[in-house]
């Protein structure tokens, strides 16, 4: 006897899309809970302004990105496949601008508590999406990762305002092939997924020392800040 696996269908009948490939990358604030809902507020108006400039130094348009997805204290951005978006730029780019202005940011709040740090994974791979949103393995294979606990350690112990963490597709893809000179990538991470093990690669993006040249920059143009702009790719 044959089995033939269906793909699940929603009650009215209408069959979930997918799978569709996308780059995965998602962001989580350090301490959201510790901070009281205005400061919460403020906070992730400034990272999501952080990510549109980020996004737009690393040349990430909107044609390029689904919708995105807030998580409360951070938020998920799937990237459709484009060869002028490749995953170079996300760890090339993205992520070296979006730490930047993480830095430039904490360096010039008042108040301790506006202080933002992220913990950022960048996966890729299969994608389903319904009524209610994104949905599949590879995000919770995401998820797993940048929730880990060494990740959250990796954090705590560094002063850089943000910590990566990739998953195996992607250091054994792009990072050992040596496709972008960021690094070092230590493969420190371990989850277990499906009944399966997945292992990531922490990587933390030297902080800017104080008085540090031009030079020392990611080479990224970052934009000018856009205050009115709060609602692009929503």
């Amino acid at each position: 006897m044959s089995i033939q696996l269906a793909v699940t269908q929603n009650q009215d009948g209408r069959r979930p899309t997918g799978p569709m490939h996308r780059s995965i990358v998602a962001l989580d604030l350090e301490g959201s809970t510790n901070r009281t809902n205005p400061v919460k507020a403020e906070l992730r108006r400034v990272l999501y302004e952080l990510l549109y400039r980020a996004l737009d130094a690393a040349g990430v348009e909107e044609k390029n990105l689904d919708q995105l997805t807030d998580r409360g204290d951070g938020v998920l951005v799937l990237i459709r496949p484009d060869d002028d978006v490749p995953k170079t730029v996300l760890l090339g780019r993205l992520i070296p601008a979006l730490a930047v202005l993480l830095t430039e940011h904490n360096a010039a709040v008042i108040q301790p508590a506006l202080a933002i740090r992220l913990r950022a994974v960048v996966h890729a791979g299969e994608v389903h999406q319904d009524d209610n949103g994104f949905f599949g393995e590879d995000l919770d294979v995401a998820f797993r990762l940048l929730d880990s606990r060494t990740v959250k350690k990796a954090l705590k112990k560094t002063i850089a305002p943000l910590v990566l963490v990739i998953s195996e597709e992607i250091f054994r893809g792009i990072v050992r092939h040596r496709y972008t000179d960021e690094g070092p990538y230590e493969p420190l991470v371990r989850v277990r997924v499906a009944n399966r093990q997945r292992r990531g690669w922490i990587h933390v993006p030297s902080p800017l020392p104080a008085g540090a040249p031009e030079i020392s920059r990611p080479q990224v143009l970052l934009p000018p800040p856009h205050p009115a702009r709060t609602v692009l790719w929503r």
